[in-house]
């Protein structure tokens, strides 16, 4: 039966094309976007997700930053320590030559003079960022940034791990009120502290080298000590940067669109918004046609 009143070929087909519509629109918004969930909307359990994943993954880049410059830290003090073994290990060559009894023992203090101005030098310039890890106290500690974990949901679970090195062991010299190095005190205070004259017996030079050999035992064990810190950050730095990519693929396949597919969808839609289209104008159509029939 056709009704002049109601029309529900057209109402059928307009319902028909406002779903066609919605679906249009949405994928449209999946293509120009990228995105299969955008908003909370779309799907509140995977965006919630996504969001947290996001916000960890934006913590872990900056672990990472802080990683970079513990290691930075680190590579500093290993340096100096590095060079302080190669300067004490000539400190001991010259006083193995001042056990010569033919040798000047003035012109041996003199070049030991210079080593050991040499040391203070390297103790005061191994600094990055205004921190100096070889000069302080012999219970001076830093700590470096070694990860963002999060072990569960909620705030509580996020935490960010260090690494705290007793810098004291490895200190080349105390640090004076000015900053600058205090050779009176630290790993190699007895090596500052050598003097050797022409009254300097064996006993003295013996007692020298015993020092020389107590501070380069102590600085062989601050270089392994900052050479295996150096190796764990340089992993934990390479893990990060897998780990950030890991959660950026993870995140994608829970929001991102399927372009190829959306592509597909899109021009299907279109095609379906075309047909309803027509099948709206055919249903509008019949209301006109009840007139041919009052047609004399």
């Amino acid at each position: 039966m056709t009704s002049i009143n109601t029309n529900i070929a057209a109402m059928s087909a307009l319902q028909t094309l406002r779903s066609i519509n919605s679906n249009l629109q949405s994928t449209q918004n999946h293509v120009s976007t990228g995105y299969r969930i955008a908003e909370a909307k779309d799907n509140s359990a995977y965006w919630s997700i996504a969001t947290t994943m996001r916000s960890d993954n934006a913590a872990v880049g900056a672990a990472s930053d802080a990683l970079g410059i513990g290691a930075a830290k680190v590579d500093v003090a290993y340096a100096g320590v590095e060079s302080a073994i190669d300067v004490v290990t000539e400190i001991k060559s010259k006083l193995v030559t001042a056990n010569e009894t033919s040798t000047d023992m003035t012109k041996i203090q003199d070049e030991i003079k210079q080593l050991q101005a040499q040391l203070k030098s390297v103790a005061e310039s191994a600094s990055f960022n205004g921190e100096n890890w070889l000069l302080g106290s012999a219970t001076a500690t830093k700590s470096v940034v070694t990860a963002f974990v999060r072990t569960g949901s909620g705030v509580s679970n996020v935490t960010v791990s260090t690494e705290t090195v007793t810098t004291g062991n490895f200190a080349l010299f105390g640090m004076a009120s000015t900053g600058n190095a205090d050779v009176s005190t630290g790993v190699l205070a007895s090596v500052a502290a050598i003097n050797l004259t022409e009254s300097s017996a064996s006993a003295d030079i013996a007692a020298a080298l015993a020092s020389v050999e107590t501070a380069l035992s102590k600085l062989t064990t601050g270089a392994a000590t900052l050479g295996s810190l150096s190796s764990r950050i340089d992993l934990q730095m390479d893990f990060a940067s897998k780990l950030s990519d890991a959660i950026e693929t993870g995140v994608s396949r829970l929001v991102d669109a399927d372009m190829e597919a959306e592509s597909a969808k899109l021009s299907a839609l279109q095609t379906q918004q075309q047909l309803a289209i027509q099948s709206l104008s055919i249903a509008n159509s019949s209301s006109q046609n009840i007139l041919s029939l009052f047609r004399g």
